[in-house]
């Protein structure tokens, strides 16, 4: 295999995201590889083009109110990666997905972990977004 071969096969199974390994400020966060998804039957891989920022995020971030963390990890957060909701478009689905194509503009609730490049989530969970949709 050559050095090209090599990059693109890497390429096809990492992406960015933002990660978290311990509870605190702002600073904790760091852009990090990691592995890319793969759809489930009844998934569907999102290429994300947008994702919220909202106060669950932040909550989860801080580890505030510190009870909480009994549900998020305790000491460190079990989740890693932020983000409830993305906008993006369809790179493929699994083979019992119906209302969904590669290609199709979504948007939605990913469940946790929506600061990423790519997000495999069911198809109950996203919509198809068309320009009405922006008016």
């Amino acid at each position: 295999m050559n050095a090209q071969e090599n990059s693109t096969s890497r390429e096809d199974t990492k992406m960015k995201a933002i990660v978290y390994t311990e509870y605190g400020p702002p600073d904790v966060l760091q852009l990090k590889e990691v592995e890319k998804p793969t759809p489930k039957e009844d998934e569907v891989l999102v290429k994300v083009h947008a994702a919220s920022l909202n106060a669950g995020d932040w909550a989860m971030l801080r580890g505030e109110p510190f009870y909480l963390r009994l549900a998020w990890g305790f000491p460190k957060p079990k989740h890693k990666i932020l983000g409830l909701d993305i906008a993006g478009r369809v790179e493929a689905v699994g083979v019992n997905v119906k209302q969904f194509d590669p290609g199709d503009d979504v948007f939605g609730e990913s469940g946790i972990g929506a600061f990423t490049e790519y997000r495999c989530v069911t198809e109950d969970k996203i919509s198809t977004k068309t320009s009405q949709d922006l008016v």
